[in-house]
């Protein structure tokens, strides 16, 4: 882990535009590419993560591989030099990584995106609902713009509606689906009005779905992640904020990416998770979610 994570809170000043670049990071997240170490809990398995290619996505991309897993990642173009970056540990785990660039706000791409995961991995057994949109730079709900509001709802919610109701035609018994839910769920910001309320009915989906495929064999959980150094703080952040991120946590810093997977490998292996579903596992650095 950083020595940044475990020494102090905040981090420098800096602002990026969205959807932000883990290269232009200082510093730059750990994703656990030299700290993660798999024990085989996902042998064989085929996973699609969206929002793969960055941040929390890749760490669970990461981590995936190296428990035995191959994977497909999706993202935005404008994101083509991450993804590539991702798809280096994958297949530097030995594993195949499949890159599915594609705006997802799109039904069609949202579809196809699963399709192609589908047909290049050869199946699909793990679905990762992770792609997510906030904007933290306005002050009140008067601020909120209707296409600010298009951006942050199907990013969050119409996507992983598509995405998932494209996924159960090929997930059979033993197949998981992870929601990357938030804490924003249980203590909102008021400068995250739109976001927050997408993630609290990420928290009903989850429930709600694991009733409706639990006679499938198929397990549905959210990971509920606290503040997590990854490129959508300081592309959607005022840079002031970034200097504090983190330090309002009873652990009193913000979370590393690699401090996420292992959350996503719990939940998605049938090792140790076979009888968990409709459960919101958080990871807060201390934040109570209930």
């Amino acid at each position: 882990m950083s020595s940044q994570t475990q020494d102090q809170a905040g981090f420098p000043a800096q602002q990026q535009t969205p959807p932000g670049r883990t290269d232009a990071m200082t510093p730059e997240p750990d994703h656990g590419e030299r700290s993660y170490e798999g024990s085989g809990k996902l042998t064989g398995s085929r996973a699609l993560i969206t929002g793969g290619d960055s941040g929390i996505g890749r760490a669970v991309a990461i981590a995936f591989a190296r428990e035995g897993a191959d994977v497909a990642i999706s993202y935005l173009p404008e994101e083509q030099a991450d993804a590539e970056e991702t798809r280096r540990w994958v297949e530097e785990a030995g594993r195949t990584c499949v890159l599915l660039p594609g705006d997802i706000t799109q039904e069609s791409v949202a579809r196809e995106t699963v399709r192609k995961a589908v047909s290049e991995l050869g199946g699909l057994d793990i679905l990762i609902n992770n792609a997510g949109f906030q904007m933290a730079r306005r002050e009140s709900i008067a601020d909120i713009t209707s296409d600010e509001l298009d951006r942050v709802f199907k990013t969050n919610l119409y996507a992983l509606f598509w995405i998932t109701q494209e996924a159960l035609e090929h997930l059979s018994e033993g197949g998981s689906i992870i929601n990357n839910s938030s804490i924003q769920a249980y203590e909102p910001s008021n400068t995250l009005l739109d976001y927050a309320s997408t993630k609290a009915a990420i928290n009903n989906f989850t429930v709600n779905l694991a009733a409706e495929v639990g006679s499938r064999g198929i397990r549905v959980n959210a990971v509920a992640p606290g503040p997590i150094w990854t490129p959508l703080q300081p592309a959607t952040q005022h840079e002031e904020k970034i200097e504090k991120f983190g330090s309002d946590t009873p652990l009193g810093r913000a979370g590393q990416p690699a401090e996420l997977a292992p959350a996503f490998v719990f939940l998605a292996s049938n090792v140790t998770a076979s009888y968990v579903s409709a459960t919101v596992l958080g990871v807060t650095g201390g934040k109570p979610v209930f």
